[in-house]
């Protein structure tokens, strides 16, 4: 029986005790309170008022005798009439929203509204970002960039963004180095929503399912107010920025931190081995991929070691004997022989 908050009984009206009740009766000729209680779980006095419910919709047949008990009425029927009623409730529910925005359009119009919304204090900010998360279904594209607010700095999941929604979000390297933005960040992938990396981003912005997007008045002070643009060719032009910005940014994995350091990884044979005399033969283990990978992001080695839960020496470490691998001195040259290698191409 599906009597779960959740459940298909609160849209006919009933609650869902007596829903319960009702899927137990017609599986039976009749029952008495006892029986009724004892079916569904609940006390004597909880299943009499259940029952008492279902006799008003004509839903359950009160059957005298020594005992009082109980029988099912034709559900369809009754139920039938329950539903209509709801409906014709939510048309007129559907009515009033279409008048009041309609009063409200007419108000706001001299502010163009309905294209723009602008919200002055940070509060405004805050809560309007949550009600445009809670109410998104489908996507959230998001670029994020210093200098941060702190009260937009909670991931979608905790604003309670629905289940199943696609978050996408891409990182400044050279402002994803605080831990704010790092556990922001590792909440969303822990969501499922994938994150990329790359410098230079040229707004903060969040879309919500492409029908509505989030900037700030000024980049450099983000506290200073922000813009909810509605603007349908607004809205589909910064979705354009997003994905020219998603494309050439480095795609980053979360995944693999761990709790506390992890040991040394043995470098893994190739699957045809060549002589070790081959520099082109030698490819280095899973942890020093994963760290090169995060280094051609631009990330430094403190925010490395943050993201995987190592030691900054490690990191160091991991680098050096890759340098040594590779033949390079400087980071931009590992970055770059990495690159040509195909270390960076392979999933760490």
């Amino acid at each position: 029986m599906d009597g779960t908050p959740g459940g298909p009984w609160p849209g006919t009206g009933l609650d869902p005790l007596a829903g319960r009740v009702l899927e137990y009766l017609v599986t039976v000729p009749s029952a008495d309170t006892v029986q009724v209680a004892t079916a569904v779980g609940e006390p004597g006095p909880a299943a009499e008022e259940a029952l008492r419910r279902l006799e008003d919709a004509s839903l359950a047949l009160r059957v005298d005798g020594v005992t009082a008990r109980w029988a099912a009425g034709p559900p369809r029927a009754s139920l039938g009439a329950l539903l209509a009623r709801r409906r014709a409730e939510l048309a007129r529910a559907e009515a009033l929203v279409e008048r009041l925005h309609a009063t409200y359009e007419e108000v706001s119009a001299p502010r163009a509204a309905h294209l723009v919304e602008a919200l002055e204090r940070e509060e405004e900010v805050s809560a309007r970002y949550g009600q445009l998360l809670k109410g998104t279904t489908a996507e959230v594209l998001h670029l994020a960039k210093p200098p941060y607010v702190t009260g937009q700095h909670g991931s979608a999941r905790d604003m309670g963004v629905a289940d199943g929604v696609r978050m996408r979000s891409v990182y400044e390297t050279e402002g994803f180095t605080d831990a704010v933005s790092l556990e922001t960040a590792l909440r969303g992938t822990a969501g499922g929503g994938q994150l990329r990396l790359a410098s230079g981003l040229p707004v903060k912005l969040v879309v919500f399912d492409r029908a509505a997007a989030l900037l700030p008045v000024r980049g450099d002070r983000p506290a200073a107010g922000s813009l909810v643009v509605h603007s349908p060719a607004l809205v589909e032009a910064l979705v354009a920025l997003f994905e020219s910005v998603w494309e050439r940014a480095e795609p980053v994995s979360l995944a693999t931190r761990r709790e506390g350091p992890l040991p040394p990884v043995p470098a893994p044979l190739p699957e045809d081995p060549a002589p070790q005399s081959d520099p082109q033969a030698v490819r280095p283990d899973r942890r020093t991929r994963e760290i090169l990978h995060l280094m051609a992001t631009g990330m430094k080695d403190d925010t490395i070691a943050r993201v995987l839960k190592v030691s900054r020496r490690t990191v160091q470490k991991h680098v050096s004997e890759a340098g040594a691998l590779l033949g390079a001195r400087t980071r931009f040259q590992i970055a770059l022989l990495a690159a040509e290698r195909g270390w960076l191409a392979e999933r760490p």
